[in-house]
This record gives structure tokens, sequence and C-alpha cells, in this order.
């Protein structure tokens, strides 16, 4: 994923490839915006519930991928709205398969979120949560939740103003 300016949502949202959506079934998309905590409305699924005539991106998988190797997918669900996720004007998701079919939610938060190389328990990347400033949290998969572990800018530590 790549990191914009939180300003540019009204006009250029985080770019998704066009076969992210594609690349599950109906099924599971609806399942796994469901498990994401998003319900359809007017075509549109939300989990924001901003009033009209606010700035607002209904809610979209960013990307599908096997995120800790286990064979299964996880989705990337991110939806954008100054209303819902204040400056950071964008929220995301993380759902991943179960091996029954069902889908489970496994972290959400104001912010992008940026997959690292490093890894947490049972594979699982950190993730950095970017947004406004200079200084990001980066949380790793303990084997329960993902919890933060430390700050980072572009790759080096840093301390999170108070």
């Amino acid at each position: 994923m790549h990191l914009i300016a939180a300003s540019t949502l009204a006009l250029a949202f985080i770019a998704v490839p066009a076969d992210a959506q594609a690349q599950l079934s109906s099924v599971d998309r609806a399942a796994a915006f469901r498990a994401a905590g998003f319900k359809q409305v007017s075509g549109q699924w939300r989990a924001c519930d901003a009033p009209r005539g606010s700035v607002y991106e209904p809610g979209k998988i960013e990307e599908i991928r096997d995120l800790n190797g286990d064979g299964r997918p996880e989705a990337i669900i991110t939806e954008g709205s100054s209303f819902c996720y204040g400056g950071d004007e964008v929220g995301f998701v993380i759902v991943s398969k179960q091996a029954n079919s069902t889908w489970k939610l496994i972290v959400g938060s104001e912010g992008i979120a940026n997959v690292l190389k490093e890894k947490g328990t049972r594979g699982w990347p950190d993730i950095e949560i970017a947004g406004q400033g200079f200084c990001f949290p980066v949380q790793r998969w303990n084997g329960k939740e993902y919890r933060t572990v430390r700050f980072q800018y572009q790759g080096k530590a840093c301390r999170r103003p108070r």
C-alpha cells in the first residue's frame, strides 16, 4: 500500500488494484465486509455513518493476500471520512478467512495500514499505522491481538510527541 497525504482524500483515495475486489467471490466479499463491521447501504459498504454532504469514500477492499502464510487470504478494507476518522481521514480493517470459510476481524484502526516485512507470532506481519505527523506506531501480532511495539518514521525509530 502506498502512503498518501490525508488531505488528498477527496480527490484521490488510495489506489486500489482494479482486480483486488474481483479476487474474491461475491459471497466472500460480503462476508469479509460484514466481519469488518460494514453494512451495505444503497449499494455501498459502510462502517461510518458520515452525514450527507460530507466527504466520504465507501468501504473497499484495497488488497487481498495471504499475510500470515497460512494459505488463506486476508483482506485489507479501507473507508474514508474525516467525520469518522478525524484528521487521518481514513481507516482500515484487516480480516482473515478462517479454515471453516468464515471471516474474522484481526485489527482495525484510523490511519493507513502499511504491511512491513518484520513478523510477529504465527507469521503475522508487523503493521505501521501511518497518518498525520512524522512518527507512526508499529503494531505486532502477539498471538491474540496486534499491539504497539515501537514508533518509526521512514523505517527509523522515533519518539511520539505527547
